[in-house]
């Protein structure tokens, strides 16, 4: 079995739990997923079958879509419901506008500290096990990218917020900053991701009953997986290069859109009959394979 399947993940189950899930339904080792969802969060979970795998690198470069309900006037150590409270803060009377207000500043590529308890590796070692083990860290700030908020409702001690983010963006960071902003502190309710990339709920199957015929149904085979990349087409000596690794010129490929793509595109190469042959990364004046797939994919 070869593809994408999008999970609906339900809360209380880790992202590896459905992995697990997955390979004793169709009884196949080969299945990773793109996109760590917390315990408590549910929602979509790309997961990758077979020669799906290949894509998860670039699955979970994609950008991703949530609803989250921010609890106001306690913050916890893992800045989310099943954490331990760790500070605790009077909520001011808020409105929607005054919350619009201060989420401007957060927009656009932007520093970011980590939840201290999240799967970052610090020294080889993730972080959530080395505050577990009592150790006095502090989380990394990475640059993410937010590339939409909105307030959805503003209720008594708590705030629902729609957010497009861009890939390590940290959704439990946001409820920490933006609380803290309004004078009050806070943590993640409920957390729910409606999309990743071109993967939505709309084509999700349940978390809670992973049968063979279940996965069969909503399995996404991968030339349309690829639908996220961009896309070039090989001709037949184009295959024949991809298909032993070679690099791929100018003549192999049908059209020259590729010229104008930034150093180190990545792309899904076709062949004529509409498989999906390999990924291909630009270098200058050539195309050379990063991945291949199998012939029969």
């Amino acid at each position: 079995m070869n593809g994408v399947l999008v999970v609906d993940k339900p809360s209380g189950c880790t992202s590896h739990d459905i992995v697990q899930r997955v390979r004793k339904a169709i009884q196949q080792r080969s299945v990773g997923h793109a996109g760590t969802l917390d315990p408590l969060a549910t929602g979509v979970l790309v997961v990758a079958i077979g020669e799906g795998t290949k894509l998860v690198r670039y699955l979970q470069a994609d950008d991703k879509h949530y609803e989250v309900v921010i609890a106001l006037g306690a913050e916890t150590d893992s800045l989310d419901a099943d954490g331990l409270v760790t500070r605790r803060a009077s909520v001011p009377a808020l409105d929607a506008a005054m919350v619009e207000a201060q989420l401007p500043r957060f927009l656009g590529r932007r520093p970011q500290r980590a939840p201290r308890i999240s799967a970052i590796k610090v020294g080889g070692t993730p972080l959530h096990r080395r505050a577990r083990r009592g150790e006095d860290l502090e989380a990394p700030v990475r640059e993410v990218q937010l590339y939409a908020a909105s307030v959805q409702e503003v209720g008594t001690g708590e705030l629902r917020l729609l957010v497009h983010c861009g890939k390590g963006f940290y959704v439990r960071s946001l409820a920490r900053d933006l609380a803290r902003s309004l004078g009050t502190v806070g943590h993640v309710a409920a957390l729910r991701r409606t999309a990743s990339g071109p993967f939505g709920l709309d084509r999700a199957v349940s978390g809670e009953a992973l049968t063979l015929e279940s996965i069969r149904a909503g399995l996404i085979s991968i030339p349309e997986a690829c639908g996220g990349l961009a896309r070039l087409e090989l001709t037949e000596s184009g295959v024949d290069h991809a298909r032993h690794g070679r690099p791929i010129g100018g003549d192999d490929i049908r059209g020259t859109r590729w010229y104008t793509a930034a150093p180190e595109q990545t792309f899904a190469l076709f062949g004529p009959t509409g498989r999906v042959i390999a990924l291909g990364r630009r270098e200058t004046d050539r195309i050379r394979v990063v991945r291949g797939f199998a012939p029969d994919t």
